[in-house]
This record gives structure tokens, C-alpha cells and sequence, in this order.
């Protein structure tokens, strides 16, 4: 697990951005961040001055989101379908991507499921429902639950120490 902290993620988008004519010296993340910042042109102000929204909280009263959540929920959806964890986010990734052509409105529509499963972990002080987030995702390429409940992360060890207690 990493410690970032906010002023971390936005500096690490505005270095890539700072970095733009020099791809090749990206490393892959860096990479992959570029190219979702190149998709997102209305976010260039902020990383072309990136010292006065190191602080900024967006709030949606302000009727904007915060473009450095936004990227990174970008770039986390990427590393789990690269990996394919959880298993069977990369075929969603996939379908969405022929469905509209177009990786960033198919990644539009996942971020939306991850970002309600990240809320609902934070609301309710625990990890997040990896079920509930693979069926957030199913809905959008038309299935429905999944068959078998996955184990959820956080809930690893947790039936052994249930057992331990006896």
C-alpha cells in the first residue's frame, strides 16, 4: 500500500503534464497518466498551475468535480483491467470500449460504479464490496449479480480469526 496524499497525486499529474514532449522518458504509469490528461483538456489550467490548486477542494455545490479524482479513478481503472483484477473487469473494459468506441466514455461509465463503491466504503468505515462494484459493473455491459459472492479483500483472514475464537 502506498501513503499519498493529495498534494502527492496532483503534483505527480502535473509533473507528467510538465513532461508532455518528452514521452518516451515517461515510465508506463506515467504514460498511461499522460494519456488520460491529453484526453481531458479541460483540466490543463489546473496543472499549468498546478501551486494554486494544491489546496482547492471541488465541492459539487460548485457544480464542478475534482479533475485530479477524476484522472486517478481514470488511471485506477486501467491497472485493474491490465490486470484483470477483480476478475472479469477487463472484459467489461472491453465491452464498454467497442460499445462507444471510445475507451474515455467507457471509463466515464466504470468510474461512476467505482467511485459509488469507494463512497459507500467510506460512509459505512469499512473495505470496499468488491461485489457490489462487479455488479455495479455487470449492470453497465447488461448482466446482472454474479453467481458466486467473491471474498472481499479486507474480509481475508477474517472467517479465520471467526474460527480461532471457536
Amino acid at each position: 500500500m502506498y501513503d499519498v496524499n493529495t498534494h502527492d497525486v496532483r503534483r505527480f499529474f502535473a509533473e507528467v503534464w510538465r513532461q508532455r514532449m518528452l514521452p518516451l522518458q515517461l515510465d508506463a504509469l506515467q504514460q498511461k497518466a499522460l494519456r488520460i490528461i491529453e484526453a481531458h483538456p479541460e483540466y490543463h489550467r489546473y496543472l499549468e498551475n498546478i501551486d494554486d490548486y494544491l489546496d482547492k477542494n471541488w465541492t459539487p455545490a460548485e457544480g464542478e468535480s475534482n479533475p485530479f479524482l477524476h484522472m486517478s479513478l481514470h488511471l485506477s481503472l486501467q491497472e485493474q483491467a491490465a490486470i484483470d483484477q477483480p476478475p472479469g473487469i477487463r472484459a467489461i473494459h472491453e465491452q464498454l470500449c467497442a460499445k462507444h468506441g471510445d475507451w474515455v466514455q467507457a471509463e466515464h461509465e466504470m468510474a461512476d460504479a467505482l467511485a459509488e463503491t469507494i463512497w459507500e466504503a467510506q460512509r459505512f468505515g469499512r473495505g470496499l464490496d468488491v461485489n457490489a462494484y462487479m455488479t455495479r459493473l455487470r449492470k453497465l455491459v447488461g448482466l446482472g449479480q454474479e453467481d458466486r459472492a467473491r471474498i472481499n479483500p479486507h474480509e481475508v483472514g477474517l472467517s479465520d480469526k471467526i474460527s480461532e475464537r471457536g
